[in-house]
């Protein structure tokens, strides 16, 4: 093996071992400091979609149990409209309008409730929409958030470590 021979092996390993180290550096700075921010980020982002989740479902339970008090106060409007219906008829001669007063004392208090629960219950439809609305966007957000913008960063990363090494 001649000495120009010696001199193009030295020349191949020698870039062989500086490219096997640059790769060992790039994956050093990887595990080291860019990857602790992406997992913190995930990590942030999965607590900030689990209390999303919780407050949608305490939203969704709020809900039912208006609901629940409307069928309520809708079943007590009759009961009450019944009732007053029921005294009407036994005491129709002598309290027929001391009873259809009543009656419509009693069917506007059970509507004024009707309409403060359903008030209520749609500022509370309106913050579950808001909380899916926002859900929505953030899955939004994760899906733009991929390996494009990824490959677009390590890119203009090893650019600029090229820059860094050439200038």
């Amino acid at each position: 093996m001649s000495v120009a021979q010696q001199y193009l092996q030295i020349a191949l390993w020698s870039q062989v071992v500086s490219s096997i180290v640059f790769i060992a550096v790039l994956i050093f700075i990887w595990f080291r400091w860019i990857m602790p921010v992406v997992m913190a980020s995930q990590e942030r982002s999965n607590r900030q979609i689990a209390d999303a989740e919780r407050h949608r479902d305490e939203v969704k339970g709020a809900l039912e149990a208006l609901r629940g008090e409307i069928e309520t106060a809708r079943h007590d409007g009759q009961l009450i409209e019944q009732r007053a219906s029921g005294r009407a008829k036994h005491e129709r001669d002598l309290l027929l309008n001391e009873a259809e007063e009543a009656g419509k004392r009693a069917l506007a208090d059970a509507e004024r409730e009707l309409d403060r629960a359903l008030t209520a219950a749609r500022h509370r439809l309106r913050d579950e929409m808001l909380e899916r609305a926002l859900a929505l966007a953030r899955n939004d957000a994760m899906q733009r958030v991929g390996p494009d913008l990824d490959a677009r960063f390590v890119e203009r990363f090893t650019g600029s470590l090229e820059q860094v090494t050439h200038g």
